[in-house]
Formats: structure tokens, sequence, C-alpha cells
């Protein structure tokens, strides 16, 4: 059995759903940020869900799916673009699964279950990732990529490396629930 990974009760709020959000967590228009539930928002993340379309009142809504595991200091902003003279946010949807490192900068406009993105990792605009990719440490993705499924992306600018074997799913969804459930309240007055 894997060791806990003990994070301090009073750091972590824990939703009716299980999400566990760190308060040195930035959560930018609440409203607009769906969790699946049983997400694990680490300290120093930003997720900005307060960017709005031109359109008042048209918020842009970023879903994240069940199990995603956002690492420290990531920021995750919705996609932009200019069209015909107006400046538009667009939504943003993470499926289950999804793993992504520590100090990552994410503007993707869909990535698919069972991701993995590794550290200091930069996501371009509009980019798609499909199920079960891997993105490496120090990724460069440009904006507008498609990142097919089963396959590993690293370098700057991000190329395919390599074909992933199909085993990915099962690798990935096990890693992530193992992470939630090793993540353990620890109250230092129990000891």
């Amino acid at each position: 059995m894997e060791q806990p990974i003990y994070y301090s009760k009073a750091e972590y709020i824990e939703t009716d759903t299980g999400n566990k959000v760190s308060r040195r967590a930035t959560i930018a228009g609440p409203q607009n940020i769906i969790l699946g539930g049983k997400t694990v928002i680490s300290s120093g993340a930003i997720i900005r869900g307060d960017l709005r379309r031109t359109n008042p009142g048209h918020a842009v809504v970023i879903s994240l799916g069940r199990y995603c595991l956002v690492g420290e200091n990531c920021v995750m902003r919705p996609p932009y673009k200019t069209y015909r003279g107006n400046f538009n946010y667009y939504p943003m949807k993470i499926g289950d699964h999804v793993h992504i490192g520590a100090n990552t900068v994410v503007e993707a406009a869909i990535i698919g279950n069972h991701v993995e993105i590794g550290k200091n990792c930069v996501i371009g605009k509009f980019t798609t990732i499909k199920d079960c990719a891997k993105i490496a440490d120090n990724t460069i993705v440009p904006p507008n990529t498609v990142i097919p499924a089963l396959s590993l992306f690293a370098g700057s600018p991000g190329r395919f490396m390599e074909d992933l074997p199909e085993s990915t799913q099962e690798i990935v969804e096990a890693h992530t629930k193992t992470y939630y459930t090793r993540f353990q309240p620890f109250d230092p007055r129990e000891r």
C-alpha cells in the first residue's frame, strides 16, 4: 500500500461531491467553474472562470470531470480570440481522470479523458487533446494543435514522439484514483 499524501485540514475545503480545493488556490468566477467530483485543486493554482465573452451575461464555463488533479501553481484560463473585431473567450472542457502537472498553463479548448499533462508545460489556445494522450514535462504545445488519442507529445514546440499502449486508460485512471485516495487530511491536533 502506498503512503498517504497528507494535507492540512485547514488548508483544503472539501465539497459535497468530494472535491478538495486548496484555500491557497484562486478560483475566480466560481459560478462558471464546474467540478465533476473527486477533483484536487492544489495550492497556488489559478482557475479563471471570471472571463466573459463580449456580450455581457455570457460567462465562459470551465468544466472539469471527475478525478482531475490540478497541480501547484497551474493556471487554467479559457482560450480567446478576436473575431470580426470582437474579443471573445470560449469554453474549456476537461474530461475525467486528467492530471495536470505543477506550473503548467492551460488554454486548451478540449482535453479528453485519461490525459496526463506534465510539469512546466504550456498548452496553447484552442488546443484539443484527445483521450489517453500524454504531454511530457516542459512541453510547449502551439495554439490550435490537435493531439491524437494514445500519443505522447514532447519538446518545444511539442511534437509527436510515440504511440502509447492501449493500457494507457487503465494506467491513468488507476493513478488519479490512487492519488485521490492517498490525499488525506491531517490535523496536527490529532497526534
